[in-house]
């Protein structure tokens, strides 16, 4: 996997059973706290590996950092990280760090992954139930915090989804052997399930109903708290997605909202649907069915 593919991480084949993946992430802040902003920094970056189907085992940091930042801030940025890497069995060995008026923070992340069993954009097959494993509405709702119009506990809400890693959810997709996956981050739900789509050549129906939001994502929505990046996604990807029904303004809006380490995005095959989210249940792992893989191309969410 290099430059020619859509997917998350770039992958190196070392002998027949065994490939190193590698990938970076980093971004400015998203909350206020400065613990959690890089403990989700973190999250965020170790979730390209997973969703390979890979298993992260090295970091460096990469930060940038304003000269006037206290150093008890950015310690806590740093120490959010390390403690998140730490969970995820991730050894940290170093990094860089330069000046910026703007602090920003993420992980080069190093793993393996069995070639066999890889996860990649283009392994969805017609037939299988698309399942989601974090809900939706981060993005609507840090805007929201930013505009200082948030509620607390909203916040505190979609700061515990960010902050979780996608361990558990690569696990369960090595176990039930799929090929199909993807996490959802910047381009939103519905620009990385495009990715998906076209790389495998496949169309997705989508069930809006089934779709999970945080608790103040309607209600951020309704206020206007779309990030730019939102627009973005919406004039890059609408041509090629079809609302049926009546899905309004912000209901559509809400699709192609930017999440900030998100979930990952599954193609399960029927045959393996029910075993795989009993599995999850016994794993505390949330899921969600949201739709399935049909032939032909492009989006329908109804």
């Amino acid at each position: 996997m290099g430059l020619r593919e859509p997917d998350d991480a770039a992958v190196w084949r070392l002998a027949d059973n065994q490939a190193i993946v590698v990938t970076t992430d980093f971004f400015t802040p998203v909350v206020d706290d400065a613990y959690d902003y890089g403990s989700i920094a973190a999250a965020n970056s170790l979730s390209d590996v997973y969703a390979m189907g890979g298993h992260p085992f090295l970091a460096l940091n990469v930060a940038a950092l304003p000269d006037n930042l206290p150093t008890e801030v950015s310690s806590e940025i740093i120490r959010g990280g390390a403690e998140k890497a730490r969970e995820a069995g991730v050894v940290i060995a170093g990094g860089h760090t330069v000046k910026d008026k703007e602090p920003k923070y993420g992980l080069v992340v190093v793993g393996f992954v069995d070639p066999h069993k890889m996860l990649s954009k283009g392994g969805l097959q017609v037939g299988d139930a698309l399942v989601l494993t974090k809900p939706l509405g981060f993005g609507v709702t840090t805007t929201a915090l930013k505009r200082e119009q948030a509620d607390e506990r909203d916040v505190q809400e979609a700061v515990l989804w960010m902050k979780r890693l996608n361990k558990t959810a690569g696990q369960l997709a090595n176990e039930f052997g799929l090929r199909g996956g993807t996490d959802i981050t910047g381009y939103s739900l519905l620009g990385h399930a495009m990715e998906m789509a076209e790389a495998s050549g496949v169309a997705l129906k989508m069930e809006f109903a089934g779709i999970p939001f945080v608790s103040g994502a309607r209600k951020y929505a309704e206020m206007g708290c779309f990030a730019g990046g939102a627009f973005d996604n919406k004039m890059y990807f609408e041509s090629k997605v079809k609302f049926a029904g009546l899905l309004d303004e912000q209901s559509q809006m809400l699709l192609f909202d930017p999440q900030t380490s998100g979930g990952l995005l599954l193609g399960v095959p029927q045959n393996r649907l029910g075993g795989f989210i009993s599995r999850a249940q016994e794993l505390d792992q949330s899921v969600w069915e949201i739709g399935r893989v049909e032939a032909g191309a492009g989006i329908e969410v109804r």
